[in-house]
């Protein structure tokens, strides 16, 4: 059996050594291939469209042009690529922009090596992960979003979630939690694959699309 290709990851950060240290991380795991390294945004856009990476890890606070102003260059010159934010900044107003430009994932540098590592895997299944640290600060970044033009992202009635059974109700505070479906069918001792069905029967009953889309209206009834 051929093995999978590996994911070619882009990493951009102005910090030299903190981006060494994410290569040399990732280039020891042979599922990764580190296509190409930056220090500001115009190199990641130069980068970016001659490497086309599966994946970017952005920094945010960069020299010149900050890293959510980048993400709409970056989706131009590498469409395909996900996003991801990997940064120190826990500003709400950050959040909103990096998820109203596309970007797949808004993840702390506090977070470990494994974790990120799984983020990467998950982003790639296509999930969208958010630091489980910066889940209080969703509606905010929710309700940034929708101030600007454009159609909302979360359309919320109320009732909605009365639909859910008590377990979609477990599933779904996990989820806000920033739990894998791994990490919530190890907690709740079900197989994953149950937990996949339940999520997609969550977000059909929510009239949501994605699972960040599930953590801000969860976020929005207990704020």
């Amino acid at each position: 059996m051929t093995a999978p290709a590996a994911i070619r990851v882009l990493v951009v950060d102005d910090h030299t050594l903190f981006r060494r240290g994410l290569i040399a991380l990732l280039a020891g795991d042979l599922r990764f291939a580190i296509v190409g390294e930056a220090g500001d945004a115009s190199e990641a856009c130069h980068r970016a469209a001659t490497s086309q990476p599966d994946v970017i890890l952005l920094d945010n606070h960069m020299p010149g042009v900050k890293g959510v102003d980048a993400l709409a260059d970056l989706r131009q010159v590498a469409p395909a690529a996900r996003v991801l934010m990997l940064t120190v900044s826990e500003d709400e107003h950050d959040l909103a922009a990096a998820l109203r430009g596309g970007a797949r994932g808004y993840l702390l540098k506090t977070m470990d090596s494994d974790m990120l590592v799984s983020v990467i895997l998950r982003t790639m299944a296509g999930e969208s992960v958010i630091s489980p640290e910066m889940t209080s600060k969703l509606v905010s970044a929710f309700q940034a979003v929708q101030a600007e033009p454009g159609p909302p992202a979360v359309v919320d009635t109320p009732d909605l979630i009365h639909s859910l059974s008590p377990r979609e109700h477990e599933i779904l505070v996990l989820i806000a939690q920033g739990a894998s479906n791994k990490e919530v069918a190890r907690a709740l001792g079900i197989a994953e694959t149950t937990v996949k069905i339940h999520v997609q029967h969550i977000l059909r009953k929510l009239n949501l699309s994605s699972r960040v889309q599930a953590a801000v209206y969860l976020a929005g009834r207990q704020g």
